[in-house]
């Protein structure tokens, strides 16, 4: 492949990308999304086998590059209440121009939602590495940490699951933006 045609294809990519996030994806076709693309389904195919590798590549993609986006917000952190308010500002940040669509066809679609409960995973155990931080320095006071933990974890893994959504009418960036308060006014030493 040429050096145009793999920008290409990788342009097209995110534009399939933006266009799931923007809108989800179980009600569109393939056909609906080489038309929207103004690409072949055979391009499409090109980029994976189904519609169903296709979102899940998406949704991979998507969560990696937020991911990245995440770490390099928190790497300009220094005070461990600091980095513990920018990771989860930062987690809410990257979710908050997400459509609601999207995540409620992600927690419908089991390959998609096993990558969004791996990322929420990840996320909770370095919640936890932030804690055990900022308790080290002596800014946070003492807790058990791995029941924080848990007790963090258990609530992004309702929000990853859309149960927060549907008890409270708080989209995913603001229940982020909710535990981030939570968490840091219940862990600085007064």
């Amino acid at each position: 492949m040429t050096g145009r045609g793999a920008a290409r294809r990788s342009a097209l990519f995110e534009e399939l990308v933006a266009l799931l996030v923007g809108e989800g994806f179980a009600r569109l076709t393939l056909d609906d999304l080489a038309a929207r693309l103004r690409c072949s389904k055979r391009t499409l195919y090109g980029l994976a086998g189904s519609k169903e590798q296709l979102v899940r590549a998406a949704v991979v993609h998507f969560f990696r590059r937020a991911t990245a986006r995440v770490e390099a917000v928190l790497a300009a952190a220094t005070d461990p209440a600091e980095r513990l308010a920018a990771y989860l500002r930062a987690v809410s940040a990257e979710l908050a121009p997400v459509s609601p669509q999207f995540f409620d066809d992600v927690a419908a679609f089991e390959p998609a939602a096993e990558v969004y409960e791996r990322n929420t995973r990840a996320a909770a155990g370095r919640v936890q590495q932030l804690i055990e931080e900022g308790v080290r320095a002596g800014v946070f006071r003492e807790v058990h940490v791995t029941f924080a933990a848990d007790v963090i974890s258990s609530v992004m893994v309702r929000i990853q699951r859309r149960q927060v959504a549907a008890a409270t009418g708080l989209a995913d960036a603001e229940a982020y933006d909710q535990l981030a308060e939570l968490l840091l006014s219940g862990l600085r030493k007064a």
